[in-house]
């Protein structure tokens, strides 16, 4: 857990650059699914480079033992054995905590031909429904009802099919390639998502028996196999946590290293840093970014991978507040992600949200009344106020606006932010933030 889980906010006295090189973790959105994954087989499995001090690792560990997992955790190292599912109900009170019960669908079912799932919650940036991922376990022969708020998930075996998803979804690609690797027969996930965090997950299946073909048309095929194996993986690098420090160093005109960055995973991105007049130098161990003049206005339109992530556009909006003329913002993947701003906007930001699509992307928005393209106007001074988190990655793009601003910000809601980042502030301390943890 975080340092101190009794205070609830952090006290920034903005105005610091930060200087220094500071190391990220593993990247919680590929170690939580590979723990999933993991209950599909009654061996061990081990994982490196895991994220271990998170909340949302703490909540998955909880739920994995509840089911009958043995767990050990030790330092950075997850070693995880589930011989025998003891019960195929996820508790109801898990189902608002985050939205990873949903993914247990495919070890219940393979091991016990049953589950019973609440009806997820999660952070409050859109709808972010679970038809996706209902749907495809129905493709693959699974029985759903839905009663008092629970998924009712049932099959004799699952059997493989060919499912063709909407939408390019993370979370339901993840879903079914777990529960389709011990499914009956050949799997092709048609549109699939192939983020970072996907790949990852695919090389562990792979390491444990499974067969996983990709294609290049976002088409990836499962052939069943009857049993997987137990096996050690070590988990990639948090590409989220590489960005915010990134964009910390730069909002504060200072001098990062960010340790353990991948470039692979940060190529988007890192040309949206030279776009925007900021600096950055590959090395073999990580990526130094560095401020080296004033900041230029860009356009930016998020997207699925390999486009510019949406987790990076609320650390890239403070940025743009200190760039100097009009930069724009086009949101495509959820359309509530900008509820965050009316907060920065109390610390002076000049932000505008608007329900057009501003960018070269007609998305799947279009026409409706979601504020999904904002319009920065920068340079603006920003002001320390008491604000308020309303989900991850907001959380995240308040701290480096608290960095950049003049005076004393209050945050309040912090267990998001510690939900993604490991010990938060004494790594910002470690940089030469001036951050406490207070009631």
């Amino acid at each position: 857990m975080v340092s101190d889980n009794k205070k609830t906010k952090f006290l920034i006295k903005g105005g610091h650059p930060l200087n220094g090189s500071v190391k990220i973790s593993g990247a919680k959105n590929s170690a939580t699914k590979l723990i999933v994954a993991s209950m599909l087989t009654f061996e061990a499995c081990s994982f490196g480079n895991s994220p271990n001090k998170l909340s949302e690792l703490n909540v998955t560990s909880e739920l994995c033992r509840l089911l009958g997992s043995d767990v050990k955790i030790k330092n950075d190292n997850f070693t995880i054995q589930t011989e025998t599912i003891k019960s195929n109900r996820i508790p109801f009170e898990y189902g608002n905590v985050n939205r990873i019960s949903i993914l247990f669908a495919g070890p219940l079912l393979n091991r016990c031909g049953e589950a019973l799932i609440p009806i997820p919650g999660g952070c409050k940036i859109g709808s972010r429904p679970v038809n996706f991922h209902i749907e495809g376990l129905k493709k693959l022969g699974c029985n759903v009802e839905i009663s008092d708020n629970f998924y009712h998930l049932k099959c004799d075996r699952l059997k493989g099919n060919n499912i063709h998803l909407e939408y390019p979804s993370v979370g339901a690609t993840e879903n079914i390639l777990i529960a389709s690797t011990l499914a009956k027969g050949r799997t092709i996930i048609f549109n699939a998502a192939i983020e970072p965090e996907i790949m990852d997950l695919i090389k562990f299946l792979q390491k444990m028996g499974a067969i996983i073909e990709i294609s290049t048309d976002r088409k990836i095929t499962i052939e069943g196999v009857d049993k997987l194996y137990g096996s050690p993986h070590t988990v990639i690098s948090d590409r989220n946590q590489a960005v915010s420090f990134a964009v910390a160093g730069l909002a504060s005109k200072g001098d990062v290293f960010v340790e353990s960055a991948v470039q692979d995973d940060l190529i988007t991105f890192l040309n949206a840093v030279r776009r925007v007049g900021g600096k950055f130098e590959v090395k073999e161990n990580g990526i130094r970014f560095y401020y080296d003049g004033p900041f230029k206005p860009i356009a930016v339109e998020t997207n699925v991978h390999p486009g510019f992530m949406t987790d990076w556009q609320q650390p890239l909006v403070v940025l743009l507040t200190q760039a100097e003329g009009i930069s724009i913002v086009h949101e495509t993947v959820y359309e509530k992600r900008f509820g965050y701003v009316s907060e920065l906007k109390k610390m002076g930001a000049e932000i505008e949200l608007y329900n057009t699509c501003l960018g070269g992307l007609t998305c799947r928005f279009a026409n409706m009344e979601y504020y999904h393209s904002a319009v920065i106007k920068g340079p603006t001074p920003l002001k320390g106020e008491e604000i308020i988190v309303p989900d991850l990655r907001a959380g995240m793009s308040y701290l480096i606006a608290g960095l950049v601003a003049k005076g004393d910000t209050l945050i309040n809601g912090i267990n998001y932010i510690d939900r993604g980042y490991e010990n938060i502030d004494e790594k910002l301390k470690g940089l030469g933030a001036d951050i406490t943890r207070t009631n």
